[in-house]
């Protein structure tokens, strides 16, 4: 029996509970007009997931089916027990806007002329569009969607203009971030053209003007009132702006992140805060260590409320010589991490000396917090595997991030055995300095699929991939595009590297100075063997497909556990770079540790040396084969894992998808995209 005959069967019977899911498992399946409507109705009538009906009403009505039964039944199932909250949203709308002076237009129309109805679809903000016009349903729209989807503030040398915007978390986005005219003496309102008068009466059924009208920022153009953009306010509303003085920034502007996210190790981190460094619109310094930084934050905060006035705080904080920004972060008595973050951006000179204090609209921070490695562990729940990262759950857990109201996050990506091989080579090199054992790099990059984003997580919900061989080759090509990602302008400051605007300096020992190529095609092949490469390419091959990078060694062949065990055993590189690092390392501390006895007893001096024994010596070896063991036991217990598939979900079981890739312009590569 098919599903649909289950369900018909169960619902024969009297079996409501098994007739709602057989129905439900047959919405998934190839059905006739007719089954659909059934199952629809069904779904409905009997406490079945209303979504599932709405979303076969609304399919079958497009597709000109059963309009005179389906059009009764989504009023009356979805539209009409909201009906009272939309027309009262829209009555109170047209009452703000029949008051507002920047809006020259007033023939609303009433709330049942409107052309576009507006049909709930969750609580989320989530409607379906119905057309009268048209008859029919045109698109879903979440109007507190959290996506900035357009470049507001591409050019910044007019006031801000834009067409049709209809998105409630945009049009706070743009008050939000947009200065007052009177802050930077000079016209500098926001225009908002809307093409049609009756869509745009339409939506005010489910948009709140209230928050976007009290600062009287914004001016509403119909039609062809676009002619009088920009207005001169001082000839028409006798407002001279330019008898105002610039203010500088507040704390409280600063509301906009920028997050660089940092993907692992040697990904190309340094080179994405070079191009941004100096941007004129931007808060923006190199990567910062997440605790240590948490940790000043939090000293900062303490050191504000133990203070009892704004002369003692403005005392306690005169390194900053920042005085006005001081009594504005006292006065919040209880200022969040996010305000002593922008407090700290603000006043360090040596990162602000490039920031446009004249700009029409209040700067975005520009932050990579750090960690020595984002780390990955994977277990099975349900027959999903499932991600979890505790640096990532600090990201989340910290108050720093959950506090910007808007958020916008982007990834480096650099060719992943590129970045293993820098990434072990760097790390085994410092350990010579440092004497401390290496962590399974390869396990740990295999396992980091940071790549993956759950489109509900707020901090990735407008996010995208740059791949770092794209920022090399073809930056012309790729940051103008970036900029309009992060609606930011693309300025001559990002045609360059820079750090603290000195152009083209090494900013960390061994690091390819701005763009030059190296780094791109740079093999390591000390550091990586052929077979590693393979394992590599293979169990992330999923991204390399999806993101276009050409596999150098793996074939495209099935592999399976006789195949990983051949690859495991020519680990050749993994196994000397850690038998090395071993062996240095606990020779070293069996070293210290002998002379601090020694010491204490009095049988040598500070100045002398020790030496190991040859038993002393058998006993490291015999540690360093260990490790070297538990190393090959993680590598075959990960690939045997990996093996059952690439399927990953978050803790809450979630699906996780590709966060998407930002791609150059094709019209400006003066060179072939990188594969």
């Amino acid at each position: 029996m098919t599903a649909i005959e289950i369900a018909r069967r169960c619902a024969e019977l009297g079996q409501e509970k098994d007739a709602v899911k057989a129905y439900t498992l047959a919405a998934e399946n190839e059905l006739s007009p007719e089954e659909q409507l059934e199952t629809g109705v069904y779904l409905l009538e009997h406490g079945g997931d209303y979504k599932v009906s709405y979303t076969l009403f609304v399919r079958l009505y497009n597709a000109g089916q059963f309009h005179a039964q389906i059009l009764p039944l989504m009023d009356g199932a979805f539209y009409q027990p909201n009906v009272r909250m939309l027309k009262n949203r829209y009555e109170r709308n047209v009452k703000l806007l029949q008051k507002y002076p920047y809006l020259f237009q007033k023939d609303f129309l009433s709330f049942d002329d409107l052309p576009l109805i507006f049909f709930p679809y969750d609580d989320n903000n989530g409607y379906m569009i119905y057309d009268a016009d048209k008859n029919e349903f045109t698109r879903f729209v979440n109007v507190k969607d959290t996506v900035v989807s357009r470049n507001f503030f591409k050019d910044l040398e007019k006031p801000i203009l834009a067409s049709d915007v209809y998105s409630q978390y945009e049009l706070e986005y743009l008050v939000d971030n947009v200065r007052p005219s009177e802050w930077v003496a000079r016209e500098n309102h926001i225009y908002l053209h809307y093409t049609d008068w009756a869509q745009f009466c339409s939506w005010l059924a489910v948009l709140n003007m209230k928050p976007l009208l009290e600062k009287k920022k914004i001016v509403f153009l119909i039609g062809d009132e676009l002619s009088l953009y920009p207005i001169d306010f001082k000839e028409r509303f006798g407002v001279d702006y330019s008898q105002y003085t610039v203010e500088p920034f507040h704390l409280s502007e600063i509301n906009k992140l920028i997050w660089h996210t940092q993907f692992s190790t040697s990904n190309g981190g340094d080179f994405f805060n070079e191009v941004f460094d100096s941007h004129p619109n931007l808060l923006a310094m190199p990567s910062i260590m997440f605790g240590d930084f948490t940790s000043m934050l939090e000293d900062i905060r303490r050191a504000l409320r133990d203070s009892t006035s704004v002369q003692e705080a403005q005392e306690c904080f005169r390194d900053y010589e920042a005085p006005a920004l001081v009594s504005e972060l006292y006065a919040l008595r209880n200022p969040s991490l996010k305000d002593v973050l922008a407090f700290v951006f603000l006043t360090d000179p040596a990162w602000t000396k490039s920031l446009d204090r004249n700009a029409r609209i209040a700067p975005a921070l520009f932050f990579q917090p750090h960690f020595g490695n984002i780390i990955f562990n994977f277990d099975s729940l349900k027959g999903n595997t499932v991600l979890k990262s505790e640096q990532l759950e600090q990201i989340h857990e910290s108050e720093i991030f959950r506090d910007f109201k808007y958020v916008k996050t982007f990834t480096p990506l650099r060719r992943f055995t590129t970045s293993y091989g820098s990434s072990i080579k760097f790390m085994a090199q410092e350990s010579e300095k440092n004497f401390e054992l290496l962590p399974n790099l390869l396990i740990t990059r295999i396992v980091n699929r940071s790549f993956l984003r759950n489109t509900q997580d707020r901090l990735f919900h407008d996010s995208t991939i740059v791949r770092f061989e794209d920022g090399k080759l073809v930056p012309n090509a790729i940051f103008p595009r970036l900029a309009a990602f992060l609606d930011i302008p693309y300025t001559e400051s990002m045609t360059y590297c820079s750090e603290k605007g000195v152009h083209d300096v090494e900013t960390y020992p061994g690091n390819a100075i701005a763009f030059d190529l190296s780094t791109v095609y740079k093999k390591n092949e000390d550091w990586i063997s052929p077979s590693e490469r393979y394992f590599l390419e293979y169990f992330l091959r999923d991204a390399y497909e999806y993101y276009e990078y050409d596999f150098e060694v793996y074939d495209g062949k099935p592999v399976d556990g006789a195949r990983v065990q051949e690859l495991l055993n020519g680990f050749t590189a993994q196994r000397r770079i850690m038998s090395e690092n071993a062996l240095r390392t606990f020779s070293h501390a069996a070293k210290k540790e002998k002379k601090e006895r020694l010491l204490k007893k009095g049988e040598i001096t500070e100045e002398q040396e020790v030496e190991l024994t040859e038993d002393e010596v058998r006993l490291i070896a015999h540690e360093v084969e260990q490790q070297l063991q538990h190393h090959m036991n993680v590598n075959t217990q990960v690939a045997g894992f990996l093996l059952q598939g690439l399927h990953f979900v978050n803790q809450n079981l979630q699906p996780l998808e590709f966060t998407p890739w930002l791609r150059p312009d094709p019209e400006l590569m003066d060179k072939p995209l990188y594969h």
